[in-house]
């Protein structure tokens, strides 16, 4: 991830948790919750000259790859938890 998507990224989390603050995402459809973030991606659009799908897109794509490095992370760090003979923590 490129240090200009990583503060793309941070941006939008950052508004989202002031917008998005007190929801349930597992409750709250998927498209309700863009809407709320659809002010901070227009304005980030605007600024690089993007349309907004792209930007939705490339949002899209970097959270992804930060919730991917986050669970290697956590599943690095548990590594060592299944050394010995009990039984194993599963991980998935």
């Amino acid at each position: 991830m490129t240090e200009e998507n990583r503060k793309i990224l941070e941006r939008i989390n950052s508004y989202s948790e002031q917008v998005l603050g007190d929801i349930d995402p597992q409750k709250t459809p998927v498209s309700m919750q863009l809407e709320k973030l659809k002010p901070i991606m227009q304005e980030i659009a605007d600024e690089k000259g993007m349309k907004l799908e792209d930007l939705f897109i490339l949002y899209m794509d970097l959270q992804t790859e930060a919730s991917v490095k986050s669970q290697q992370k956590l599943k690095d760090s548990l590594s060592d938890v299944n050394v010995g003979g009990g039984m194993p923590l599963l991980f998935r």
